[in-house]
Protein backbone atom coordinates (compact mmCIF):
# COMPACT_ATOMS: atom_id res chain seq x y z
CA UNK A 1 0.00 0.00 0.00
CA UNK A 2 1.38 4.24 -1.12
CA UNK A 3 1.54 5.64 1.50
CA UNK A 4 -1.52 7.73 2.48
CA UNK A 5 -2.51 11.47 2.20
CA UNK A 6 -3.02 13.41 5.44
CA UNK A 7 -5.03 15.67 2.96
CA UNK A 8 -7.12 12.99 1.72
CA UNK A 9 -7.63 11.23 5.43
CA UNK A 10 -9.01 14.47 6.04
CA UNK A 11 -11.19 14.86 3.40
CA UNK A 12 -12.52 11.50 3.98
CA UNK A 13 -13.20 12.14 7.97
CA UNK A 14 -15.17 14.95 6.77
CA UNK A 15 -17.45 13.55 4.22
CA UNK A 16 -18.00 10.75 7.02
CA UNK A 17 -18.84 13.76 9.88
CA UNK A 18 -21.14 15.18 7.33
CA UNK A 19 -22.87 12.26 5.42
CA UNK A 20 -22.52 14.35 2.36
CA UNK A 21 -20.22 15.01 -0.33
CA UNK A 22 -21.23 18.22 -1.34
CA UNK A 23 -21.73 19.71 2.48
CA UNK A 24 -17.96 18.27 3.06
CA UNK A 25 -16.75 20.00 -0.05
CA UNK A 26 -17.93 23.16 1.38
CA UNK A 27 -16.66 22.92 4.60
CA UNK A 28 -13.33 22.12 2.69
CA UNK A 29 -13.36 24.87 0.42
CA UNK A 30 -13.31 22.54 -2.69
CA UNK A 31 -15.42 21.32 -5.04
CA UNK A 32 -17.52 18.41 -4.86
CA UNK A 33 -15.79 16.68 -7.84
CA UNK A 34 -12.72 17.12 -6.46
CA UNK A 35 -13.53 15.76 -3.08
CA UNK A 36 -14.83 12.70 -4.81
CA UNK A 37 -11.66 12.51 -7.08
CA UNK A 38 -9.53 12.35 -3.85
CA UNK A 39 -11.56 9.69 -2.24
CA UNK A 40 -11.69 7.16 -5.24
CA UNK A 41 -7.71 7.78 -5.27
CA UNK A 42 -8.15 7.17 -1.30
CA UNK A 43 -9.63 3.63 -2.14
CA UNK A 44 -7.16 2.79 -5.15
CA UNK A 45 -4.69 3.38 -2.28
CA UNK A 46 -5.70 1.43 0.11
CA UNK A 47 -7.82 -1.52 -1.83
CA UNK A 48 -10.88 -1.37 -0.34
CA UNK A 49 -14.57 0.60 -0.99
CA UNK A 50 -14.53 2.98 1.82
CA UNK A 51 -18.01 4.41 1.19
CA UNK A 52 -21.41 3.48 0.49
CA UNK A 53 -23.48 6.09 -1.60
CA UNK A 54 -27.47 6.64 -0.76
CA UNK A 55 -29.92 8.55 -2.53
CA UNK A 56 -29.73 11.66 0.30
CA UNK A 57 -25.87 11.05 1.35
CA UNK A 58 -23.13 8.41 1.80
CA UNK A 59 -22.22 6.48 4.69
CA UNK A 60 -18.61 4.32 5.48
CA UNK A 61 -18.60 0.80 4.71
CA UNK A 62 -17.23 -2.03 7.48
CA UNK A 63 -13.58 -1.09 5.74
CA UNK A 64 -14.36 2.94 5.84
CA UNK A 65 -15.44 2.60 9.88
CA UNK A 66 -12.00 0.81 10.03
CA UNK A 67 -9.74 3.48 8.40
CA UNK A 68 -11.98 6.66 10.28
CA UNK A 69 -10.69 5.58 13.57
CA UNK A 70 -7.51 4.61 12.15
CA UNK A 71 -7.79 8.61 10.61
CA UNK A 72 -8.99 10.46 13.52
CA UNK A 73 -6.05 9.24 15.48
CA UNK A 74 -3.19 9.91 12.43
CA UNK A 75 -5.11 13.37 12.37
CA UNK A 76 -4.89 13.66 15.78
CA UNK A 77 -0.91 13.10 15.91
CA UNK A 78 -0.60 15.16 13.22
CA UNK A 79 -2.05 17.92 14.77
CA UNK A 80 0.26 17.42 17.87
CA UNK A 81 3.05 17.42 15.68
CA UNK A 82 2.62 20.67 14.07
CA UNK A 83 1.42 22.43 17.90
CA UNK A 84 4.86 21.20 19.31
CA UNK A 85 6.87 22.70 15.70
CA UNK A 86 5.00 25.91 16.09
CA UNK A 87 5.84 26.08 19.71
CA UNK A 88 9.85 25.44 18.92
CA UNK A 89 9.44 28.07 16.21
CA UNK A 90 7.68 30.61 18.82
CA UNK A 91 11.07 29.51 21.21
CA UNK A 92 9.59 27.22 23.17
CA UNK A 93 12.01 23.93 23.29
CA UNK A 94 9.90 21.68 24.88
CA UNK A 95 6.31 20.44 25.56
CA UNK A 96 6.06 17.61 28.34
CA UNK A 97 2.68 15.89 28.35
CA UNK A 98 1.77 14.64 32.31
CA UNK A 99 -0.78 11.99 33.09
CA UNK A 100 -1.29 11.99 36.82
CA UNK A 101 -3.90 10.80 39.19
CA UNK A 102 -6.59 12.75 41.40
CA UNK A 103 -4.07 12.51 44.40
CA UNK A 104 -1.41 13.41 42.89
CA UNK A 105 -3.10 16.06 41.77
CA UNK A 106 -4.42 17.25 45.20
CA UNK A 107 -1.15 16.91 46.52
CA UNK A 108 1.88 18.32 46.01
CA UNK A 109 2.06 18.07 41.92
CA UNK A 110 0.64 21.76 41.25
CA UNK A 111 3.64 23.35 43.34
CA UNK A 112 6.50 20.86 41.97
CA UNK A 113 5.64 21.98 38.13
CA UNK A 114 5.66 25.55 39.23
CA UNK A 115 9.25 25.59 41.01
CA UNK A 116 10.30 23.30 37.58
CA UNK A 117 9.28 25.80 35.33
CA UNK A 118 10.40 28.78 37.04
CA UNK A 119 13.71 28.03 37.20
CA UNK A 120 15.73 30.28 34.29
CA UNK A 121 16.68 26.94 32.58
CA UNK A 122 13.39 25.66 32.41
CA UNK A 123 11.77 29.07 31.14
CA UNK A 124 10.71 27.70 27.87
CA UNK A 125 9.39 24.76 28.65
CA UNK A 126 5.27 24.17 28.85
CA UNK A 127 3.70 20.87 30.87
CA UNK A 128 0.27 19.60 29.96
CA UNK A 129 -1.43 18.21 32.73
CA UNK A 130 -4.35 15.73 32.80
CA UNK A 131 -5.72 13.97 35.42
CA UNK A 132 -7.21 10.11 34.95
CA UNK A 133 -7.06 7.35 36.84
CA UNK A 134 -4.21 4.76 37.73
CA UNK A 135 -5.20 2.23 35.46
CA UNK A 136 -5.58 4.73 32.50
CA UNK A 137 -2.63 6.88 33.42
CA UNK A 138 -0.50 3.39 32.85
CA UNK A 139 -2.71 2.71 29.54
CA UNK A 140 -2.02 6.41 28.43
CA UNK A 141 1.66 6.22 29.28
CA UNK A 142 1.75 2.50 27.07
CA UNK A 143 -0.09 4.20 24.28
CA UNK A 144 2.18 7.04 24.24
CA UNK A 145 -0.44 9.75 24.89
CA UNK A 146 2.07 11.18 27.63
CA UNK A 147 5.47 10.75 27.99
CA UNK A 148 4.85 10.49 31.47
CA UNK A 149 2.49 8.95 34.01
CA UNK A 150 2.22 9.29 37.86
CA UNK A 151 0.14 6.58 39.63
CA UNK A 152 -0.59 4.45 42.70
CA UNK A 153 2.00 1.77 42.34
CA UNK A 154 -0.30 -0.68 43.11
CA UNK A 155 -1.29 -0.31 39.41
CA UNK A 156 0.10 -2.73 36.86
CA UNK A 157 2.76 -0.95 34.88
CA UNK A 158 4.01 -4.00 32.89
CA UNK A 159 7.03 -3.42 31.08
CA UNK A 160 6.86 0.64 31.70
CA UNK A 161 10.43 2.06 33.60
CA UNK A 162 9.07 3.56 37.28
CA UNK A 163 10.66 5.64 39.89
CA UNK A 164 9.47 6.71 43.30
CA UNK A 165 7.39 10.08 43.10
CA UNK A 166 6.31 10.66 46.86
CA UNK A 167 4.77 8.92 49.80
CA UNK A 168 0.82 9.39 50.97
CA UNK A 169 -1.09 8.26 54.11
CA UNK A 170 -4.74 7.03 53.68
CA UNK A 171 -6.77 8.39 56.72
CA UNK A 172 -10.30 8.27 57.93
CA UNK A 173 -12.31 11.89 57.46
CA UNK A 174 -15.38 11.95 59.90
CA UNK A 175 -17.81 14.56 60.91
CA UNK A 176 -16.78 16.07 64.44
CA UNK A 177 -18.18 13.66 67.12
CA UNK A 178 -18.68 10.40 64.84
CA UNK A 179 -18.58 7.00 66.92
CA UNK A 180 -14.84 6.63 65.02
CA UNK A 181 -13.36 9.66 67.19
CA UNK A 182 -14.37 7.15 70.03
CA UNK A 183 -11.71 4.67 69.54
CA UNK A 184 -8.66 4.04 70.40
CA UNK A 185 -7.32 2.90 67.06
CA UNK A 186 -8.76 2.75 63.79
CA UNK A 187 -8.98 -0.16 61.38
CA UNK A 188 -10.47 -0.39 57.94
CA UNK A 189 -13.09 -3.09 59.48
CA UNK A 190 -14.47 -0.52 62.11
CA UNK A 191 -15.35 1.87 58.80
CA UNK A 192 -17.14 -0.41 57.22
CA UNK A 193 -20.17 -0.34 59.45
CA UNK A 194 -20.28 3.20 58.28
CA UNK A 195 -21.64 4.83 54.38
CA UNK A 196 -18.47 6.25 52.83
CA UNK A 197 -18.47 8.24 49.92
CA UNK A 198 -16.37 7.16 47.48
CA UNK A 199 -14.17 8.05 44.15
CA UNK A 200 -15.12 6.20 40.78
CA UNK A 201 -15.38 2.11 41.37
CA UNK A 202 -12.76 1.82 38.87
CA UNK A 203 -9.86 3.89 40.66
CA UNK A 204 -7.14 1.24 41.92
CA UNK A 205 -7.84 2.44 45.16
CA UNK A 206 -11.43 1.67 45.30
CA UNK A 207 -10.53 -1.64 43.74
CA UNK A 208 -8.33 -2.28 46.88
CA UNK A 209 -10.65 -0.95 49.36
CA UNK A 210 -13.66 -3.59 47.68
CA UNK A 211 -10.71 -6.55 47.73
CA UNK A 212 -9.61 -5.48 51.42
CA UNK A 213 -13.61 -5.52 52.67
CA UNK A 214 -14.24 -9.11 50.90
CA UNK A 215 -11.28 -10.26 52.63
CA UNK A 216 -12.44 -8.96 55.79
CA UNK A 217 -15.84 -10.87 55.11
CA UNK A 218 -17.61 -7.60 55.15
CA UNK A 219 -18.36 -5.18 51.83
CA UNK A 220 -17.72 -1.58 51.28
CA UNK A 221 -21.69 0.33 51.44
CA UNK A 222 -21.15 3.70 49.01
CA UNK A 223 -23.64 6.64 49.42
CA UNK A 224 -22.08 8.70 46.88
CA UNK A 225 -19.75 8.52 44.14
CA UNK A 226 -17.68 11.46 43.56
CA UNK A 227 -14.67 12.41 41.02
CA UNK A 228 -12.66 14.98 43.48
CA UNK A 229 -11.20 15.12 47.58
CA UNK A 230 -12.79 18.48 48.12
CA UNK A 231 -16.36 17.07 47.00
CA UNK A 232 -15.56 14.08 49.07
CA UNK A 233 -14.80 15.96 52.07
CA UNK A 234 -18.29 18.41 51.47
CA UNK A 235 -20.36 14.93 51.50
CA UNK A 236 -18.50 14.18 54.89
CA UNK A 237 -19.16 17.24 56.13
CA UNK A 238 -22.81 17.25 55.78
CA UNK A 239 -22.93 13.79 57.71
CA UNK A 240 -24.14 11.66 54.63
CA UNK A 241 -21.04 9.51 54.66
CA UNK A 242 -17.25 9.23 55.25
CA UNK A 243 -14.10 9.09 53.51
CA UNK A 244 -10.86 7.18 53.31
CA UNK A 245 -8.61 10.03 51.58
CA UNK A 246 -4.81 10.98 52.09
CA UNK A 247 -4.44 12.58 55.12
CA UNK A 248 -2.05 14.82 53.09
CA UNK A 249 -5.40 16.12 51.10
CA UNK A 250 -7.34 16.62 54.26
CA UNK A 251 -5.21 18.97 56.07
CA UNK A 252 -6.34 21.68 53.95
CA UNK A 253 -9.69 21.12 54.53
CA UNK A 254 -10.05 19.82 58.24
CA UNK A 255 -10.46 22.82 60.14
CA UNK A 256 -12.66 24.76 57.54
CA UNK A 257 -15.18 22.18 57.24
CA UNK A 258 -15.18 20.88 60.78
CA UNK A 259 -13.38 17.51 60.35
CA UNK A 260 -11.25 14.62 62.29
CA UNK A 261 -9.14 13.18 60.11
CA UNK A 262 -8.07 9.89 62.14
CA UNK A 263 -5.42 7.76 61.43
CA UNK A 264 -5.79 4.53 59.47
CA UNK A 265 -4.18 1.25 61.03
CA UNK A 266 -2.83 -0.85 58.11
CA UNK A 267 -0.55 -2.23 56.68
CA UNK A 268 -1.28 -0.65 53.41
CA UNK A 269 -2.93 3.01 54.20
CA UNK A 270 0.96 4.18 53.59
CA UNK A 271 0.66 4.26 49.82
CA UNK A 272 3.48 4.76 47.31
CA UNK A 273 3.32 6.92 43.64
CA UNK A 274 5.49 5.82 40.94
CA UNK A 275 6.40 7.94 37.62
CA UNK A 276 6.39 5.62 34.89
CA UNK A 277 7.85 6.24 31.23
CA UNK A 278 8.83 4.37 28.57
CA UNK A 279 12.39 4.36 29.22
CA UNK A 280 14.40 7.67 29.78
CA UNK A 281 15.74 7.01 25.76
CA UNK A 282 12.38 7.82 24.90
CA UNK A 283 12.44 11.16 26.54
CA UNK A 284 12.30 14.39 25.24
CA UNK A 285 15.43 16.33 27.55
CA UNK A 286 13.06 18.39 28.33
CA UNK A 287 10.73 15.06 29.98
CA UNK A 288 14.12 13.67 31.09
CA UNK A 289 14.65 17.00 33.14
CA UNK A 290 10.63 17.29 34.73
CA UNK A 291 11.35 13.46 35.55
CA UNK A 292 14.30 14.15 37.51
CA UNK A 293 13.18 16.98 39.36
CA UNK A 294 10.49 14.80 40.23
CA UNK A 295 11.85 11.89 41.78
CA UNK A 296 12.17 11.10 44.98
CA UNK A 297 15.27 12.08 46.66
Amino acid sequence: MRDLDLTSLRLFVTVCDTGNMSRAAEKSNMVASAVSKRLAQLENTVGARLLTRRKHGVLPTPAGETLLEHARSMLLSANRIERDMASHAAGIQGRVNVLATASVMAESLADEIADFLQRPENQNIQIDLEERISPAVVRGIHEGVASIGICWDAAETGWLQTRTYRHDHLSVAVPRGHPLCALPEVRYADTLDFEHVIMPVNSAVEVMLQREAGLLGKRLLHRVIVTNFEAALRVVRAGLAIALVPREVTALYAEAYGLNILPLNESWSRRRFILCHRGEESLSPAALSLLNALSAP
